[in-house]
């Protein structure tokens, strides 16, 4: 698959199931995410795999927690836990993706873009072999609990979580159709 077919085509799946293993994982993050620019060679990313129980445990945490934070009980509160706990179990992998805080301002902003390319490339390689993708976040994503549970630091930022498995409805979704009106400005003089 070529670039542009890659760019056209991939889509966000919410169906993934099925084995990815460990070497197709490493293979995404070191030879597709890594390599998207940043300034000044910061390579501020941080990958952080989640596969097998692990999801579920913290699914499960993170439930109980959020669920006290809302001050729920009885029935709600078991419906609730039950629709956040299943999060983390929408995919056999999630690639945790961070940004390591660091620097000045302008510095924090351009490698928040840097990790941004790194998950577009995430993105494109695993569709180029066929596998499905979700970019998400989402409360838990921000929340310092979260950063602590994966061993993060907490000047860290996490910029998504990338579910990836294969795709249980291989029909291709219809792209909306992009404005291309007022797009563009060219200065030439």
């Amino acid at each position: 698959m070529n670039v542009w077919e890659a760019i056209a085509t991939r889509r966000s799946l919410g169906q993934l199931d099925g084995v990815v293993d460990d070497a197709t994982i490493q293979r995404l993050i070191e030879e597709g995410a890594i390599w998207a620019p940043n300034h000044h060679h910061t390579e501020p990313w941080h990958f952080t795999v989640l596969k097998g129980e692990s999801r579920g445990r913290i699914g499960l945490e993170w439930a109980a927690l959020a669920a006290d934070e809302l001050g729920l009980g009885g029935d709600i509160r078991e419906k609730f836990e039950a629709k956040e706990q299943a999060k983390l179990l929408r995919a056999p992998v999630i690639i945790v993706v961070s940004q390591k805080v660091a620097g000045s301002p302008v510095q924090v902003e351009e490698d928040h873009a840097a990790v941004g390319a790194a998950v577009q490339n995430l993105l494109l390689a695993a569709h180029a072999i066929g596998l499905g993708t979700r970019w998400r976040t989402g409360k838990m994503a921000y929340h310092p609990w979260f950063k602590h549970a994966l061993g993060l630091g907490a000047d860290d930022r996490v910029v998504g979580l990338i579910y990836v498995g294969w795709p249980v409805n291989r029909e291709p979704e219809l792209a909306a159709q992009r404005s291309k009106e007022g797009l563009i400005d060219w200065i030439t003089e």
